[in-house]
């Protein structure tokens, strides 16, 4: 394998050589890395808010729908397990010496982060629906005074604020696919000007003519045909 070859592995998918030394501030500053500690903040307020006071008398408050306190708590849980995982990922990405496993990681990323932003959008409209048709005066479903409403609240506009968050992580998983397709692409059908011809020219084809005449093409003159004398 050529140098040149090597490089484009080694970059592949957007990133560094394989092999180089962990930088932590490299990888803080990093966008993705940035976005996702973003949307595991969020993720924690959400679940956060509904687990602790979005029940009352173990009714969920939010219309008395058990569903929808179970959605936001179940995909604000999962998504600050992908957080952790995808930024675990992200640690490690640059050191993935193959890069079909790094295609795979991009993949994993793209899938999990373009699921999410919808899951997020559903769960927005979801919360916020149900809230709106809260019975506020029903004192069995719902507490005295109030207590839970900011919560609910604030967790209805996390939820919102997520599809911002995982829909810019979907881009840039989406930019960094691209680019190693691009990648890919460029290392597989980019012939090197210095390789050699395994291949030995034809005798003659030194002198650059292109004109010359193939081998057994000049034959020898027959002579005129001459009628015998008597």
């Amino acid at each position: 394998m050529s140098d040149n070859q090597q490089g484009a592995i080694g970059t592949a998918y957007g990133a560094g050589k394989a092999g180089a030394p962990f930088d932590p501030l490299v990888y803080i500053k990093k966008p993705q890395v940035i976005l996702r500690l973003v949307s595991l903040l969020f993720s924690i307020i959400v679940f956060g808010c509904i687990s602790s006071l979005g029940y009352y008398n173990n009714v969920c408050i939010i219309n008395a729908d058990a569903n929808a306190c179970g959605y936001g708590v179940g995909i604000g849980v999962i998504a600050f397990l992908l957080c952790i995982a995808f930024l675990l990922l992200d640690a490690i990405f640059d050191n993935l010496s193959s890069v079909q496993h790094r295609k795979y990681a991009v993949i994993a990323d793209l899938t999990a982060s373009g699921l999410w932003t919808f899951l997020w959008f559903v769960g927005f409209c979801y919360l916020t629906d149900g809230w709106r048709r809260t019975d506020t005066t029903d004192p069995l479903t719902y507490p005295i005074h109030g207590r839970g409403r900011d919560n609910i609240q604030a967790a209805i506009a996390f939820s919102f604020f997520s599809i911002f968050s995982w829909g810019a992580i979907t881009f840039f998983a989406v930019r960094r696919y691209r680019q190693g397709a691009q990648d890919a692409f460029t290392t597989g059908y980019d012939p090197d000007p210095n390789a050699s011809s395994p291949y030995s020219s034809f005798p003659g084809s030194d002198t650059g003519d292109p004109y010359q005449q193939p081998p057994f093409s000049q034959q020898k003159e027959v002579p005129d045909y001459q009628a015998p004398t008597y």
